[in-house]
């Protein structure tokens, strides 16, 4: 009897001694923005073709369960559709709705979710048609993808930009715009995560409409960082900030940060990617 109690005892103590797995709770998602700096840039020692490897190698190292990039042409996305097919992709090319021009694509992992709907449309006063908006040097656009996690069912929204690198009205109108986009699309409780490379540093005043509507990652993350994410190459300070993550809805955010580690080349871009990790 005294034996048996014993045994008890040590499989209760063992039981309550067992660890908790990652499993029990909400999966953290891991979401990348990354600029990659266009392939028709003439960048020298830079040029994509000679940093290209470095692109998946920072994804399987950094295992992202969605990335957006900016500045992605065809022939960029289609070596990553080869070297990562792990991925699906949504978005279309700014020039024609089609392949041309820079494309602000959407990638997330086949075998985590489901896609349950996607567009692209134009940061310019007529956002549902190939266009250029105010003083901006170039089409410019939003690409956004509605991702149903298969495991838990929930939902959320991903918005992937970059806005015009000279025409302020540009930028400040943009701003506007996808905040009105976001609440359209998303609805007045959806989820949502919007990034990219918004050519403006990070205390900007065009920001307001944006921050009185979502929250920065970078500010609200428990672990974050504050460095630079504009390289230049190495030909830029590292102070410069104007790549940005931010938030709203039924979402906790665990971490942000930047990536500015080696993936095999000196310079994986003219500017670092940038990560967060959230569950649902």
């Amino acid at each position: 009897m005294i034996m048996k109690r014993t045994a008890l005892l040590l499989l209760l103590a063992a039981c309550f001694s067992m660890p908790v797995f990652a499993g029990d709770g909400p999966q953290p998602i891991k979401l990348i923005s990354y600029n990659l700096r266009n392939s028709g840039a003439r960048d020298g020692d830079n040029a994509w073709m000679k940093r290209r490897h470095a692109t998946p190698q920072m994804i399987r190292q950094e295992a992202p369960d969605v990335f957006g990039v900016q500045e992605g042409l065809i022939d960029q996305l289609q070596y990553i559709d080869t070297e990562c097919p792990q991925y699906a992709r949504v978005g279309v090319g700014r020039d024609d709705g089609s392949e041309g021009g820079e494309i602000m694509a959407v990638y997330y992992l086949r075998d985590r979710f489901e896609l349950v709907d996607s567009g692209t449309l134009w940061l310019s006063e007529t956002p549902s048609e190939v266009s250029r908006g105010w003083d901006g040097a170039c089409n410019r656009t939003m690409t956004w993808a509605e991702l149903r996690d298969k495991a838990s069912g929930k939902e959320f929204f991903y918005f992937n930009t970059h806005l015009d690198h000279r025409g302020k009205i540009a930028r400040e109108e943009s701003i506007k715009l996808i905040v009105n986009e976001i609440q359209r699309i998303a609805g007045p409780k959806g989820t949502a995560v919007l990034g990219g490379d918004f050519n403006t540093p990070v205390d900007s005043p065009i920001f307001k409409p944006l921050t009185k509507y979502m929250k920065s990652v970078r500010d609200k993350a428990p672990e974050t960082d504050h460095k630079g994410t504009f390289n230049g190459f190495g030909s830029a300070p590292d102070t410069i900030v104007i790549d940005h993550l931010y938030y709203r809805g039924k979402l906790k955010c665990l971490t942000f940060s930047t990536l500015d580690g080696n993936y095999g080349a000196p310079f994986i871009s003219d500017h670092y990617p940038i990560a967060m990790t959230f569950t649902l």
